[in-house]
């Protein structure tokens, strides 16, 4: 039996170029209750948003590879995909939400698995018009 898009786990794309980072966000979203993709840079990211229609949240990192750092990315994300939920964070000082796209919030490192967990609920529970 397959489940409808109604009774899945929301999708949560976590963005982090640093490998044990990563693994350790996707394990604590998965423990959450959602179901964690990744990407370990920007361009990997917007990939991944092109080719799955189910992505509801972005966990994004700041500091990264390539051609676009976290902010750049969530300003796509905002642009392209009004409707996904996005969370920043960053290990290399404070960024204002209102440095963010409209609704994106920001979570330092070293930050608590019950933080992620709550952010990206608290996301996920506002409407966004797409």
């Amino acid at each position: 039996m397959t489940k409808t898009d109604r009774d899945r786990n929301p999708v949560v794309l976590v963005v982090e170029d640093e490998t044990l980072v990563r693994v350790t966000a996707l394990a604590i979203i998965e423990e959450s209750g959602f179901e964690a993709i990744a990407a370990g840079n920007g361009d990997e990211a917007i990939r991944a948003m092109e080719t799955r229609s189910d992505i509801r949240a972005v966990f994004t990192d700041v500091q990264m590879p390539g051609q676009m750092d976290g902010i750049k990315l969530a300003e796509v994300i905002r642009d392209r995909w009004p409707s996904v939920a996005l969370l920043v964070t960053s290990g290399k000082g404070q960024i204002l939400e209102s440095e963010l796209p409209n609704g994106g919030r920001f979570l330092a490192k070293p930050y608590l698995p019950f933080q992620i967990e709550t952010v990206l609920r608290e996301l996920l529970e506002k409407p966004r018009s797409p």
